[in-house]
Parts: C-alpha cells; sequence; structure tokens
C-alpha cells in the first residue's frame, strides 16, 4: 500500500512485491465460517516453471483451505492466461503474492510465528505420515519446489520440517501439482479446528 513504511515493497526482503486481496464470499453463512476457521494454511511456490502447475496447485489450495499463496523466484503469477486458465478462478479466492528472494521471506514468517514445512526428497526428510500425526499449533506454511532442482536448499536449511511421500512405484517423484494435492490435504486434515 502506498501509505505503509515499506510503499509497494515487501516489507521482509524489500522486493517488488503485488498482493492481490480480492476475495469475496458468498452469501453461506457455513461457507464463510468454514472459511475463517481455515486461514491457517499458505502455500509457498519455490521456482516453479509451469503455469499449469501454478493454476492447479492454486485450485487445489483453495479447495483444502489455503489462504495465501506465495509466488517466488520464476513461479508464474496469475496475472498469466495460463494460470488464471488452469486455476478455474480459484485465484479469485486465494489472494497471493510475488517475492523475488524466498528466503528472506520465510526469514520473516518464521518471525511471525509460522510453522514451515518443505516438501522434498531429502536425508533429513521424513515420511508424511510422520506430519499426519502431528498438530501444530501455530498456522502453517507449506513449501513446494521445482520439480527439477527441487526446494532451495537455503529454504529447507529454514523449514522446521521437511516431509516426503512414499514413492510405490519405479518413478521417485509426483508432478509438483500431485505432490501437494496429496500433502496439503494430509497437513489440513490433520491441523483443521473445524
Amino acid at each position: 500500500m502506498d501509505s505503509h513504511t515499506f510503499g509497494t515493497r515487501c516489507p521482509h526482503c524489500l522486493g517488488a512485491t503485488k498482493v492481490v486481496t480480492k476475495q469475496e464470499i458468498g452469501d453461506e453463512p457455513a461457507k464463510a465460517e468454514f472459511k475463517d476457521a481455515e486461514k491457517r494454511f499458505a502455500v509457498l511456490l519455490d521456482n516453479i516453471r509451469s503455469a499449469w502447475n501454478v493454476g492447479s496447485i492454486l485450485r487445489t489450495a483453495d479447495g483444502f483451505g489455503f489462504t495465501h499463496a506465495y509466488l517466488c523466484g520464476i513461479t508464474p503469477t496469475p496475472e498469466q492466461n495460463s494460470v488464471k486458465k488452469t486455476s478455474l478462478g480459484a485465484e479469485e479466492f486465494v489472494t497471493w503474492s510475488y517475492h523475488k528472494d524466498a528466503v528472506n521471506l520465510i526469514e520473516g514468517l518464521k518471525l511471525e510465528g509460522w510453522k514451515v514445512i518443505a516438501l522434498e526428497e531429502d536425508k533429513h526428510a521424513v515420511s508424511i505420515s510422520h506430519v499426519a500425526n502431528s498438530q501444530f499449533p501455530n498456522p502453517i506454511l507449506l513449501i513446494a519446489g521445482s520439480e527439477v532442482t527441487g526446494v532451495d536448499p537455503g529454504l529447507l536449511t529454514l523449514a522446521d520440517e521437511i516431509c516426503f511421500i512414499p514413492m510405490r512405484g519405479q518413478k521417485r517423484s509426483f508432478n509438483v501439482a500431485v505432490a501437494f494435492g496429496v500433502a496439503a490435504f494430509t497437513i489440513s486434515s490433520k491441523n483443521t479446528s473445524a
């Protein structure tokens, strides 16, 4: 906001930021209460190349009650038609902001009390079932990274938890949008107060 101390810059990394806050809730009181109860989840997309994956993640994020998406690095934003086409309007319900430097952003969010969970195949990672059996009182930020290079090592260092999805087939990983859906369901179903 122009009247804010940082103007249109991110208060954490001072990078150029655009926040979309248009969020309309219908006349259904039950839906409004559900949305209010779910304001504990956000997603950070770290260098996701595919606009279609970003749109799919936004649509899934809305379905599981995630209310904000931090789009970082080369991740396309809903200003691109391909993101909008795939999200089918979910960008109207999941607010989003763009940040160049995800590490600075995470450092700031952790100071605000966010629990950070990274979805990544890593030697320190635990199975998603471990996370499914944990309840976190803090708001939760789920990080999903590039399918090729993974989550930035700087972000993994800052994560409170690193988790992976066990694979039963020959491939080592899921498509990032599918992986986000599995993790978002697992985390939100266990950590929902409604």
